[in-house]
């Protein structure tokens, strides 16, 4: 995450080690540490190597890549900016809010290096959609589940159009280190909570109005197949390619599971699903 004096990303110094069990590590310029299966990696906005090498005589740990990025690299080539759409503006912290003559509600947001950095067209779209349905369509949703929550920015953008209750999950640390700061960013901790939580070994309380599920398709195959997914009324499914619908489709309920809209951007797609608690 951003700290001072760091005012934005602009070279990420990259150590990934073999082990995750490491001792906390102060330093100005660390942005942060991603544990992934068993091993850790640390994010720096500066070379780094030194520190990282007393670290590994200290905890027997090794490196096992390392690398000096442009941080447009780690976000795939894409500047990470501002984006509106028809009722939020979202911004990164290092840009200034502009004023806008529609009114939109703000959103501030420091993506760090988290995947899904919130700036993703499946985030665009997953946006667009909780607006068609919080907003335009009139459905009254007061409280909403984000699986794999990320920076925290579709749980907040819940919040922002209206839910009362959000509740956002992630089993990344370093994720909910970030949402959890985004949340406090954004002024809305009295309606958004993060938690982590592993999908795969446990699913938090399921009965909701709406589940917003920005995921890969492996995880949502693991998901679809769980009877216990399936008690909110409504869900919000992206993160997938057109080449994976038909496999997700084949792997939906045989009943009480309906499509309700359909959606995409650029080579995403985006489902709105009815629950069997819609009915």
């Amino acid at each position: 995450m951003l700290r001072p004096p760091h005012t934005r990303y602009h070279r990420l110094f990259v150590y990934y080690l073999d082990r995750r069990d490491l001792p906390p590590i102060e330093d100005p310029d660390l942005i942060g540490v991603w544990i992934e299966d068993e091993s850790a990696i640390l994010f720096f906005h500066s070379d780094r190597a030194g520190l990282v090498h007393d670290l590994c005589q200290r905890t027997g740990a090794r490196i096992i890549y390392q690398a000096d990025l442009d941080y447009r690299d780690w976000e795939a080539g894409v500047e990470i900016t501002g984006f509106t759409t028809r009722f939020l503006a979202v911004r990164p912290v290092w840009e200034k809010p502009v004023p806008d003559r529609r009114d939109r509600a703000g959103i501030v947001v420091d993506p760090s290096v988290i995947f899904g950095s919130g700036f993703h067209p499946t985030t665009r779209l997953c946006l667009e959609t909780l607006e068609r349905v919080m907003v335009e369509s009139g459905t009254r949703v007061r409280s909403v589940l984000d699986l794999g929550t990320g920076t925290g920015l579709l749980a907040i953008g819940a919040a922002v159009l209206g839910a009362d209750r959000v509740l956002g999950v992630d089993n990344n640390p370093l994720a909910v280190a970030v949402a959890r700061k985004n949340v406090a960013l954004n002024d809305c901790g009295d309606r958004v909570r993060i938690e982590p939580a592993d999908l795969q070994t446990g699913l938090p309380e399921m009965a909701v109005d709406l589940v917003v599920v920005n995921l890969y398709k492996g995880l949502l195959l693991e998901l679809f197949a769980r009877p216990e997914f399936w008690r909110a009324k409504l869900y919000l499914v992206s993160g997938f390619l057109p080449g994976m619908e038909g496999e997700l489709l084949a792997a939906l309920p045989d009943t009480g599971v309906r499509v309700l809209h359909r959606d995409g951007s650029q080579q995403w797609r985006l489902w709105l699903l009815g629950g069997k608690a819609e009915r």
